[in-house]
């Protein structure tokens, strides 16, 4: 029985991309796990993207909704916006409402996490994580965050001496003000722990499917 894992993100920069990649491995280390980068549409012209600096996009593959019927669970990741979730994965989501009409619903029940990208401490990585769980919700997704599990320490959660993105809610980075900031060991270790727990819960789930979501409430 093969688990699959969709760590599907937008990144304008490439530090979210670079988060994924970790989470990926992460994932992937997690024996009977399979995971696989997605990136959504991008909404900006090339010239806005152009005047705005950012890097071509990478050759991962760009998801549409049908793909998303495939995964055993997900991490959504994106930079924030005015402390929400960029409106490039908004529109995604947006896009993918129509899934509610659909008999089978399968979205409900499965599990998703999330990742962040802020330019500085004060940009709203923390509210970013709780203005997109509604999100979540709608579409029947249970919302897996890391809470402290990756230990204490100056290697873990509770680091306080270098700056550090992320938080209980999901792993982060910091961009910077100027965009040249890269994530840090630290940032980069979790997000590798971020991997390694949703594809553990997504193999739990799996595993006994009669206890997915979608399954016990159609017995209620």
């Amino acid at each position: 029985m093969t688990v699959k894992v969709y760590i599907v993100y937008y990144s304008m920069l490439g530090h979210v991309e670079r988060l994924a990649q970790e989470i990926k491995t992460g994932a992937d280390s997690v024996p009977g796990v399979e995971s696989q980068l997605w990136q959504v549409p991008e909404t900006l012209s090339t010239e806005e993207l152009e005047a705005l600096r950012a890097p071509p996009k990478s050759d991962v593959p760009i998801i549409t909704r049908n793909e998303l019927r495939d995964a055993d669970g997900f991490v959504f990741g994106f930079p924030t916006r005015f402390g929400m979730m960029a409106a490039q994965f908004q529109a995604f989501l947006d896009s993918i409402g129509l899934l509610w009409d659909e008999e089978d619903q399968f979205l409900e029940g499965k599990p998703a996490g999330m990742f962040f990208s802020t330019g500085c401490q004060g940009g709203g990585q923390e509210t970013t994580a709780l203005t997109a769980i509604p999100q979540l919700v709608n579409h029947g997704l249970l919302f897996v965050p890391i809470l402290y599990t990756l230990g204490a320490g100056i290697s873990g959660m509770f680091e306080i001496e270098e700056v550090r993105g992320g938080s209980p809610f999901g792993s982060g980075t910091y961009a910077g003000t100027d965009g040249k900031r890269n994530p840090t060991e630290i940032e980069l270790r979790q997000a590798f722990h971020q991997g390694k727990c949703i594809a553990a819960i997504s193999k739990k789930l799996k595993r006994d499917p009669q206890n997915y979501l979608h399954n016990i409430a159609r017995r209620w």
